[in-house]
């Protein structure tokens, strides 16, 4: 699971298209803009994203936009949790070591 997101997301160009689209749907000449590259790139790279998963495509008339699909993005949250209990079972513990050293400078 979480080797595939890395995957997507590893690519810097992917990763400028995934934060163009945060706020909502793009069209590709809006993502050629804000990402700054050309529209064959933006192309090739919103259909490796869609066979992916990771992104969706509604067609307007001419246009085709892209949006994100939130489950990709829920499984990586859920892989990061597990990282998160474990740096704040870690906090936990140096503040408890700190709260002991500090009982033993006053005493």
């Amino acid at each position: 699971m979480a080797d595939a997101i890395f995957e997507m997301l590893a690519d810097p160009t992917r990763r400028r298209l995934v934060e163009a689209m945060r706020e909502g749907e793009r069209s590709v000449g809006e993502l050629v803009d804000e990402v700054g590259i050309g529209q064959p790139g933006v192309s090739r790279q919103l259909a490796i994203l869609h066979d992916a998963g990771f992104v969706s495509v509604r067609p307007e008339g001419r246009r085709r936009l892209y949006s994100l699909k939130p489950d990709p993005f829920r499984e990586l949250e859920t892989w990061l949790g597990s990282y998160k209990r474990l740096l704040q079972e870690q906090y936990a513990k140096l503040d408890e070591h700190l709260e002991r050293m500090k009982k033993d400078v006053h005493e």
